[in-house]
């Protein structure tokens, strides 16, 4: 499987995956998976620095990805997909067949409840989680490769004590 890691970062494409899941997977392209950076050319070409010269990336729709996922899986090289939220690889994960989500950087915003201190989540969100657990989907949550992955039932039950 060419896809060695599908990820949620709310930052998309930043140090901590190029270097810090780039390195240890040995990564040679990124798709990200953002309707709205598909058809931006200078979000794109923002995105494009944050990459080394050698790492290809594209930038797909929902739509365009789940029609090329089998394409990228039989890719020789290694790869990471990612998208910016929990909903877009929801609705990836409805088209096509996803095995398993990392959870990344999910940070605060109104109306988020912090589950760990990457990953802050709101009702809707966690409905989303459950649904793709509910596809199959093996959903954990892993800042880094050295982290623990942290499963998908233990993540919504932290914080909620007390």
């Amino acid at each position: 499987m060419a896809i060695e890691l599908y990820r949620i970062d709310d930052r998309l494409i930043h140090g901590q995956v190029v270097v810090g899941w780039g390195s240890p997977l040995d990564i040679q392209f990124l798709v990200l998976v953002d309707d709205d950076v598909a058809d931006s050319e200078w979000e794109q070409e923002l995105y494009r620095m944050g990459t080394p010269p050698e790492m290809a990336i594209y930038f797909e729709t929902v739509d365009s990805a789940a029609g090329q996922l089998d394409h990228y899986r039989r890719d020789e090289r290694r790869g990471i997909l990612l998208t910016s939220s929990i909903q877009t690889m929801r609705r990836l994960a409805e088209a096509a067949s996803i095995p398993a989500v990392n959870l990344g950087g999910i940070h605060h915003r109104t109306g988020r409840t912090e589950r760990l201190r990457y990953v802050f989540l709101d009702g809707e969100e966690e409905e989303a989680l459950r649904s793709l657990a509910d596809r199959g989907v093996i959903v954990t949550a892993q800042d880094v490769p050295a982290a623990r992955a942290v499963p998908l039932s233990e993540l919504l039950a932290a914080g909620q004590e007390g």
